[in-house]
Parts: structure tokens; sequence; C-alpha cells
């Protein structure tokens, strides 16, 4: 990474779990940069969805390097989450045809929920079928699975957790870190954040806020989406052994019943 700067330049591992992300300096020039991020990037920062893209390099070994504004700001608190501006950006995603258009040339199908659930059942562990919540969780799933699927496909980030919405010191709301993003149901998005930060008894306040209605057929969905959710993040936090972390999903997914 180094070689990209001359030696005035100060390099910085940003943490994360890949590696992949480090920060750039030189007085007052500041850059986020990132190797092999997805072109999606790109129509990210035209629709100012995330800090503008600077430039992209390839490097001789094939990796790709893109450097981002470095944004001054801090993560939304969990409190925050119900701030309209959080509803707004999350409806623009889902709304956007460009954001589409580009998962879709990028070779992404939208997900089913019978591809989300056969999935989720050969990543299971089979001692999970010991385990009452996980085994009640599977036979939701399985019972609903017919049910949920919506003919409406968007762009879905797929971790809104607080963490990935920046706020930056000039008021501007991003939301970032676009790894696992998809083309599925908006459901995806919108359980986990209503679920995760949303007193049950203001989801259809938020829900206008973002522009559409609460309906039994989108409880539906959005609670078969969190428990799917759920146990893939249950299963990632054991194969990570971060078993504090998944315990507390767990406990999380007891409360879904």
């Amino acid at each position: 990474m180094e070689h990209l700067f001359g030696q005035d330049w100060e390099i910085i591992p940003a943490g994360g779990a890949t590696g992949a992300a480090f920060f750039a300096q030189h007085e007052e020039q500041r850059l986020f940069l990132k190797r092999n991020s997805s072109p999606f990037l790109a129509v990210l920062s035209a629709e100012g969805i995330v800090p503008k893209l600077v430039w992209t390099k390839r490097l001789e070994n094939g990796d790709v390097i893109t450097a981002q504004q470095w944004m001054n700001g801090s993560e939304l608190k969990p409190g925050d989450m119900n701030n309209d501006r959080v509803a707004r950006l999350l409806k623009k995603i889902h709304a956007s045809d460009p954001l589409l258009g580009m998962l879709t040339r990028l070779g992404k199908s939208p997900l089913k929920p019978e591809m989300f659930l056969q999935a989720l059942q050969e990543d299971l562990d089979e001692e999970w079928s010991r385990n009452p919540a996980v085994s009640d969780a599977l036979k939701f799933l399985t019972e609903f699975v017919g049910d949920v699927d919506c003919a409406e496909k968007v762009v879905c980030h797929c971790d809104v957790n607080h963490n990935n919405w920046l706020l930056t010191e000039d008021n501007q709301l991003y939301l970032i870190d676009w790894d696992g993003a998809m083309i599925a149901d908006p459901a995806i998005d919108l359980g986990l954040l209503l679920y995760s930060y949303i007193p049950v008894e203001e989801w259809e306040g938020w829900l206008e806020k973002y522009g559409i209605h609460l309906t039994d057929n989108l409880r539906l969905r959005m609670k078969w989406y969190v428990v799917a959710q759920s146990l893939t993040s249950i299963q990632w936090h054991k194969n990570q052994k971060r078993i504090p972390e998944m315990d507390k999903w767990i406990e999380f997914l007891k409360s879904l019943f």
C-alpha cells in the first residue's frame, strides 16, 4: 500500500475483519483506502450514500485500491435509529434504480426465501437440532417459507447495524460497509432495523417516515428474515469462536417468539 504514496504519507490499518482497509494522511489530505472493494462503490458514491470516491487504482498484482474522502464523524447510537433521516436514506437506497442496475450487472441474482432457507439448513451444524430455540426457529422458517416471497426486489444492505451509519461533522448521513449487499425483499433491512432498535408500538410511525404501511404480510416477512438472519449470525459467531456474541444472538432469537 505504501508505494502508492510518497514517504510523507502515513498509512494506518483501519481494523475490520478482512484487514483490507486503511487510513492515509499527509498534512491536511486524508483518505480512506480499501483493497479490492466492489465496483458497486462508484455507484454508491455517485448516489451520495457513501463518502465520495476520489480515485481507483489497479496494482501490478491485480489488486484494486479505492480511495474515498475520509470524513470526520461518528457512528449512530442505538437511540438515533428512530431518526427520520435513517428511514429516508434507507428508502432512497431501496428505491435506487442505479444501485439495482449495477448489482444486476455484477451478477447478483435476487434472493428468494427458499434459497435462503436451503443455504441455512446446509450451513447450520447438526448439533443445533438439539437446541430448542434454533429448532423452533427452523420450524417457523419451514412453515412459512411459501408465504413470504415478495415481488419487490431491491438492493438491500443486509447489515443495518447502528455501527454502519456514519453522521459526519458537516451533518451528512452515510450508510457504509456494503460487502454483504444483495438484491432481495426490502423486509431484510426493515425487519432487522425495527426488531433491533424500534419499540413495536412505534413501527407504524417509523415505516410511515420510510413511506409504506405496516401490514400483516410485512410483519410476517420481517419476522421471517430476522429469524433467518439470526440463525446465520449464530452459526457465523460459532465458527469464529466468538461465543459471547453467539450467545447474544441466541437470546435475541428467543425474544422473537
